[in-house]
C-alpha cells in the first residue's frame, strides 16, 4: 500500500512491486486529481429521478480499482465433482465492497423493509410511502484518501415522494489516507477450503479438537488437558475456581444448556451453584440412563487434594421420596440404593434433585462430602424430566451462615440481623430469611389471621402491606395496642442489624442498632403504621462502590380508637412498610496529607526594618 503525504520508501516500494506479481490486475496509480465527467441525471432503479448519478458506470479509477468487488480466495483443493462435495456445501458469497450494493438495513429477504432506501427490492410506490431513510449515507471503507458515498433521501414535496439517489466522491483530509490498495485479497477474510474426499482427512486432524469432535469425545480430553496442566502448578492444595478431581474425572454438577441439562459441567471449588434444566427421557430407556440414576451422583470418591491418592467418599446424608401429587417422605435409612423401575404407567426412582454438601479446611483441602437426593415418580407419558441441583462448600469447625454480599450488600439479598448478648457477639437465626421480616398481607386482610405470615426484608427493595382491624365498643385499647404491636413486628424483632453484607457475628462495630422513633402519650392510642427506613451508603472506591447500611429506624405511628357506638363496628387500616433512602455524598479528592510549603526564608529577608 502506498499512503499520500511525500514519496514512498523503498520498503514500502518493493512491498508494492511484491503485491503486483501476486496480483497483476491490479496496477497502482499516482495521488491526484482524476479528470472525470460530472454527472448526468438518470432513473434510479426503484423508478424516482436520480439527481448526480449515472447510467454507465464512472470511469476507471485507483479507487474503483481498489474498491471492485474481490472474488473469494481459492483454495488449495482440486475441483469437485457432484460426486465428491457434500450435499450441504455451497460456494462462497464474494464480499461485497461497492458503495451501490451495501445495505446495511435490507433484514428481510424478497421483501421491501420499512424506510430502508437502498434495498433494492424495493420500487418506486414503496419509495412513495416512505418519511424517510433510515439509512441516509452509505460509506466504503473511510482509510481510502477518496472514497464514494451514496446519499439516499426521499423528496416529499414530489407528488407521490421519490427517492432521490445520489453517489458523490469524499475526499479524506487525512495524511494518512490510504491512497492505492495493490493487496485485493486484503479487502475480505480469507476464504476456508472446502471440505473434500480428498482433504477431508488433513482437515480432521487439523481441526479435529473444535470442529469435528463430539461432546462426549471433548469431555476426556479437556480433563486430560487439565490434569496436564494441574501436575505443572501447585496441587498440594485446591484453589477459587479449581475443577474438583474424582477418581473417575472431575465432580458434575448439571447445569442448564440453554433449556436442557448439560450433565458433564464440571464444578469448581468454592462456587456455590444452584441449577434447574429439563432432561429429555425415553420411557423405555428410563432405567438405564445413568443421569436418572442415584449413583450417578453418589458412586465415586473426590481426591482431598488435586493428583493425590487420598480420597473421601461422598455420602448419602437423606434420601427422599416423592409422589406423583408432591407429597415427600424421607427414608429413615438412608444407605439403600433405589435404582430407577419401569413400570406399566410410570418410571419409579427418578432423581429429581441432588444437593451436594463440600466441607473443606483452610489449607484447600475437602474434608467431607455429602449429598441429598429426592427420588420421584414420572409418568409413562412425560418427555421431560426437571431436575434440581446444588452444591454448597463450608469450612471446617464453622457454621454455615450464608452472606448477602462481599461486603457490601446485594439488591435483592436478605438483611441480616440479629440479637447482641451481654458479653457475647450477635446472635443470628440459621435462617436468612427470618432474621429481619415484616408482615405479609393476606386475602383475607385480617390482621390477627395474618399473624406468622411474614416476608424477609430484602436490601434495595421498598415493600408495603397491609391488614385490617374491626372496632366495636367493647374493645379495650390497652389489649388491643400491644397485640397489633406485637403483629406488625413479628415474634423476634431483632435489635441490630449488619453493616455489611458479610459481617461477622463477632465484629461489633460491623452491627448497627435498631433505633424507634416513637413517642410516649398519656392516652391509650393503637399503632396504626410500622415503617422501617433503611439509610445506607456507598463505601469506598467509585470503581467498586460497596452498599453499607449507616442505620434503621423504625417509625410508629399511631392513632386514637375510634368512637364506636354500640351494635355498630369501624374498621381501621393498618400499615407496615420498608424503605430505602440513600444518602451517599458526593465524591471529593482526598489527600493522605495535607501538603505544607519546605520553603525557608533568607537571615536578611527584612533588613534593613528588622
Amino acid at each position: 500500500m502506498r499512503r499520500s503525504g511525500g514519496p514512498a520508501s523503498p520498503l514500502l516500494l518493493r512491498r508494492s512491486a511484491f503485491f503486483l506479481l501476486l496480483l497483476p490486475g491490479v496496477c497502482p496509480s499516482t495521488a491526484g486529481p482524476t479528470n472525470e465527467a460530472p454527472p448526468k441525471p438518470s432513473t434510479s432503479p426503484g423508478g424516482a429521478t436520480v439527481a448526480g448519478s449515472t447510467t454507465e458506470p464512472p470511469p476507471p479509477s485507483p479507487l474503483n480499482r481498489a474498491i471492485s468487488t474481490p472474488g473469494p480466495v481459492e483454495a488449495s483443493s482440486p475441483p469437485l465433482t457432484s460426486s465428491q462435495t457434500p450435499p450441504h456445501v455451497g460456494s462462497w458469497p464474494a464480499p461485497v465492497t461497492k458503495v451501490t450494493e451495501l445495505c446495511v438495513c435490507d433484514l428481510l429477504e424478497d421483501q421491501c423493509d420499512i424506510n430502508c432506501c437502498c434495498d433494492p427490492v424495493c420500487t418506486a410506490a414503496d419509495f412513495s410511502v416512505f418519511t424517510a431513510c433510515s439509512v441516509p449515507v452509505v460509506t466504503g471503507d473511510r482509510h481510502f484518501c477518496k472514497q464514494p458515498e451514496a446519499h439516499y433521501s426521499i423528496d416529499q414535496s414530489a407528488q407521490p415522494p421519490e427517492r432521490i439517489f445520489q453517489l458523490v466522491e469524499k475526499v479524506n483530509p487525512s495524511v494518512f489516507c490510504l491512497q492505492t490498495s495493490n493487496y485485493k485479497a486484503g479487502l475480505s477474510f480469507q476464504a476456508p477450503e472446502i471440505p473434500t474426499l480428498q482433504n477431508f482427512d488433513r482437515l480432521l486432524q487439523e481441526f479435529d479438537r473444535g470442529s469435528f469432535a463430539t461432546g462426549k469425545d471433548l469431555v476426556p480430553e479437556a480433563e486430560s488437558e487439565t490434569l496436564q496442566e494441574a501436575g505443572t502448578n501447585d496441587t498440594s492444595r485446591y484453589k477459587f475456581k479449581d475443577l474438583i478431581q474424582t477418581t473417575n474425572g472431575f465432580l458434575r454438577l448439571p447445569a442448564p444448556l440453554f433449556s436442557h441439562c448439560a450433565h458433564e459441567n464440571p464444578a469448581g471449588f468454592l462456587m456455590t451453584q444452584a441449577e434447574k434444566c429439563n432432561t429429555a427421557i425415553k420411557m423405555d430407556e428410563c432405567s438405564t440412563l445413568p443421569e436418572l440414576s442415584m449413583l450417578f451422583y453418589s458412586n465415586f470418591s473426590i481426591l482431598a487434594v488435586p493428583n493425590s491418592s487420598r480420597t473421601v467418599n461422598v455420602t448419602i446424608q437423606s434420601l427422599t421420596i416423592q409422589t406423583p401429587e408432591g407429597l415427600r417422605t424421607r427414608l429413615a435409612n438412608a444407605d439403600v440404593v433405589l435404582l430407577p423401575v419401569l413400570n406399566d404407567q410410570s418410571c419409579s426412582n427418578l432423581v429429581l434433585e441432588a444437593s451436594y454438601l463440600i466441607t473443606f479446611t483452610e489449607a484447600g483441602e475437602i474434608l467431607g462430602a455429602t449429598i441429598s437426593l429426592v427420588l420421584g415418580t414420572v409418568p409413562i407419558s412425560a418427555a421431560f424430566l426437571q431436575q434440581s441441583f446444588a452444591i454448597r462448600f463450608i469450612q471446617q469447625d464453622t457454621q454455615p451462615v450464608s452472606f448477602s454480599g462481599s461486603p457490601g450488600y446485594l439488591v435483592g439479598l436478605p438483611i441480616r440481623a440479629g440479637f447482641r448478648s451481654t458479653g457475647s457477639g450477635v446472635i443470628q437465626s440459621l435462617n436468612e430469611g427470618s432474621q429481619l421480616t415484616m408482615m405479609k398481607s393476606t386475602t383475607a386482610q385480617d390482621c390477627f389471621r395474618a399473624e406468622g405470615s411474614r416476608t424477609p426484608v430484602l436490601f434495595g427493595y421498598n415493600m408495603m402491606s397491609g391488614c385490617k382491624v374491626r372496632i366495636t365498643n367493647s374493645v379495650d385499647c390497652t389489649l388491643l395496642a400491644p397485640e397489633l404491636l406485637r403483629v406488625l413486628k413479628g415474634q423476634n424483632f431483632p435489635d441490630y442489624v449488619a453493616s455489611f453484607g458479610d459481617s461477622l457475628p463477632q465484629n461489633g462495630p460491623d452491627w448497627v442498632q435498631i433505633s424507634y422513633n416513637s413517642t410516649k402519650l398519656a392516652t391509650c392510642e393503637i399503632p396504626v403504621s410500622f415503617e422501617m427506613e433503611v439509610k445506607w451508603t456507598k463505601y469506598g472506591s467509585l470503581v467498586n462502590p460497596q452498599a453499607k447500611i449507616e442505620s434503621l429506624t423504625v417509625i410508629i405511628t399511631t392513632a386514637a380508637l375510634p368512637k364506636v357506638n354500640s351494635g355498630s363496628e369501624s374498621i381501621v387500616q393498618i400499615l407496615s412498610s420498608v424503605s430505602f433512602v440513600d444518602i451517599s455524598a458526593p465524591a471529593q479528592p482526598g489527600y493522605k496529607a495535607w501538603p505544607t510549603i519546605e520553603a525557608h526564608l533568607p537571615f536578611d529577608f527584612f533588613f534593613p526594618f528588622v
